[in-house]
This record gives C-alpha cells, structure tokens and sequence, in this order.
C-alpha cells in the first residue's frame, strides 16, 4: 500500500490523480489532499478518501470548510500549511499538480523530506531545474514525469542508456489556432482559445497550449529531465495527440509512446512505477485510426515556444523570468484584460528588461519571480 499526498487535488490533474486511486484501493491510500480554495470539492474528496490531513492554502475557504466539517480528518489552513503537507511523515510520494510557480516551494520541501515526487508541475523544472534535480539526486528521490510527452519519454528509455539520445521528439497538438496566422488571432477570444481541440485541461494550461508557451515550458523541463541540449530537443506538431512523443537514437533507431488523450495513463505509470498495473482506460483502435500527420511548428505566430527556447539557452533566471511573465499575461487574458497576442508582447518586454543572473540561488529565483510579476502587471495597462 503506497500512501500518496495529492497537492492540488481539486484540480485537473489532481481529479485524474483520485481517479486512478479509486479504481485501485488494493494499491494506494490517500494521507493528504491540498488544494487552494475549492472547499467543496475538497469536502467531497475528504469524505471519500478519509486522508489524515486535508489543507487548503486559502484562509477564507479553510473557514467555510471548518464550519462545516468536524470528521477525523484533521484541517488546516494557510500558504504554509500547504507548503508542509509535502513533507508529512507517513507519505511516500507526492503528486505536485498544482499550477504554476507556486508550486515550486511544495516540491523543494517535499524534497527535502526524502519524498518520490509525481511531478505534474513543470514549473518547477523550468524556474529551478538545476537546484531540483542536483536536489533530487543527492537526497536520492525519483522525479516521476506525469506530463503525457514527458512520461512518453520516459517509457521509450526504459533499458536505454541517456547518453544514446540522438533527440528528443516532443509532440504537439497545435492548440485550437493550427495553421493560423497572427493576423487571425488579433480578436481571439478567451472562448476560442479555450476550445482545445483534443485535450481537456484547465484554463491556464489551455492558454498555454493555444501560445505554445504550454511546449515551450515542457521544453526546458525535458532538459532538466534527460540532460539534453536544446538542440536535441525537436517540437513536432501532432494534431491527433495519439503519439505522445518520441526519442531518436544515435543509430537512428526511433521509439515512439502511442495512446488515446488520457492523463490518468501517465498518472497511474508514475504512481505504479516501476510496475505496469492493469486498467480500464481506452485502448486504441488501429483497425479504425485515421491518419498521423506531423508538422513543423509556427514559431513566427506562435513566438511562445520561440521565447522559450531564448530563455532555456540564456539559462540562469531568465526561465523563471518567462514564466513568471506568462502567468501574469495569461492572468490577464482570462480576465479580458488583454487580448491573446499581447501575452507575447508581455513576455518578451519582460525577458528584454531583465538582466539574466547566471547561477541563481533558491531565494534569487524568488525574487526574480516577484520582480518579473510586478514589471508584467505593469505592462498591462499600456
């Protein structure tokens, strides 16, 4: 019986994460659920799992929970506590699928309690892969890709040697904007860039996926991941979504990762590792599959994979200075805000006004972040 914390249970993954749980209680106990301010939901989450500790980072919906819930569970509330939810005694692996650069502080402490981590959570890779992954390795704790492309990975190098990657192909949708121009996209609206044509996900994330900032992030996670250059790393569109992504080889042999859009597939590999375990999910049909076509991308309309690659060659703090940008752009966006090409124009006057710190420490990262933040919401109003 493995226990499992789930930071970020209310979410898409993290509703995916109690799926897979729920079909095999044999295997997992949830101890901690987390989440930000959906109380509800998380009530429901507790009533079903029982975990012993249930957090909810806002205050105010801590409040409403605790008036309403007096069951064995134990509550509690606030940014810290669910910061100390990664290190609770009893768990051995914490899924990290809350979003954003929020949850690179869980991650760390989750760390440094000697936790495998379920990483679900590219931001943190992206801001602070090299303090993660040196982290990691010397407290001798997995980090389990829970990424579709990055779990492909993952299975294709099975019994592979990392020195033997010729490239890493990294699959693309194309978001619901494929073969559009920026002339097209001036007045996109939210509603548009919302309506992914192959994956359900949450909101940031389609936002993400419809710029390209979405692969962008998975590209420099994946050279954290696998210890690659940026050069063996190739964006290929894929708008079926049925490869998830491949590896070539120095002989030129390449391995693909095929299956249907199911994230609890590359959940419950992560969580089950280095076992397979059986399940229900779709199986595809290839009697009856339509064509795999592949792509190069756009990165003149599409510059948020452009970007990405700046940043992740730069190094240093400029990674987290382009994410750190996008969440406030894309912020802005879902709010009607700003409109859906002025998220690049964000992002990149935030990366140019920056000096780029070549080793960061933790606590630099921080600040970067909270300066990136505060010189993007001021864009916003120009």
């Amino acid at each position: 019986m493995k226990n499992i914390a789930v930071l970020g249970s209310t979410g898409s993954i993290g509703t995916q994460t109690l799926d897979v749980v729920r079909s095999h209680p044999e295997m997992f106990h949830i101890s901690v659920l987390a989440a930000n301010a959906s109380d509800e939901l998380l009530e429901q989450q507790i009533r079903e799992f029982e975990p012993e500790l249930a957090v909810l980072s806002d205050e105010a919906a801590y409040n409403r929970l605790k008036s309403r819930y007096s069951g064995p569970t134990k509550l509690a509330g606030c940014r810290q506590a669910f910061i100390e939810a990664a290190a609770v005694d009893e768990v051995d692996t914490v899924v990290t699928s809350m979003m954003g650069f929020a949850g690179l502080e869980p991650t760390m402490k989750a760390l440094e309690a000697k936790k495998d981590i379920a990483l679900a959570n590219k931001e943190t890779l992206v801001v602070a892969g090299e303090i993660v992954t040196r982290r990691a390795k010397e407290q001798g704790v997995a980090i389990l890709p829970v990424d579709s492309e990055h779990c492909a990975f993952f299975q294709c190098l099975q019994g592979e040697k990392l020195a033997s990657i010729e490239k890493l192909l990294l699959t693309c949708s194309g978001g619901p904007f494929r073969g559009k121009k920026r002339e097209d996209l001036k007045d996109a609206t939210v509603e548009q860039v919302l309506a992914h044509p192959t994956w359900n996900m949450g909101k940031k994330i389609t936002v993400d996926s419809a710029s390209l900032v979405n692969k962008g992030l998975e590209v420099i996670e994946a050279k954290w991941l696998y210890g690659v250059r940026y050069d063996q790393i190739q964006v290929v569109v894929h708008p079926q979504s049925i490869v998830h992504s491949m590896v070539q080889f120095h002989d030129g042999a390449v391995i693909a990762q095929l299956g249907s859009t199911d994230m609890k597939l590359p959940i419950q590999y992560a969580l089950t590792y280095p076992e397979r375990t059986d399940s229900n999910f779709e199986r595809l049909d290839f009697w009856n599959m339509k064509d795999l076509t592949f792509a190069e991308p756009d990165t003149d309309t599409f510059k948020g994979l452009k970007f990405a690659y700046e940043a992740g060659e730069m190094g240093g703090s400029m990674p987290c200075i382009f994410n750190a940008a996008n969440e406030i752009a894309v912020g802005a966006f879902l709010k009607g805000g700003i409109k859906f090409l002025d998220i690049y124009d964000i992002i990149e006057q935030t990366m140019l006004k920056r000096e780029c710190i070549m080793e960061p420490t933790l606590e630099e990262l921080f600040e970067e972040d909270s300066w990136a933040r505060g010189y993007a919401a001021s864009l916003l109003t120009k």
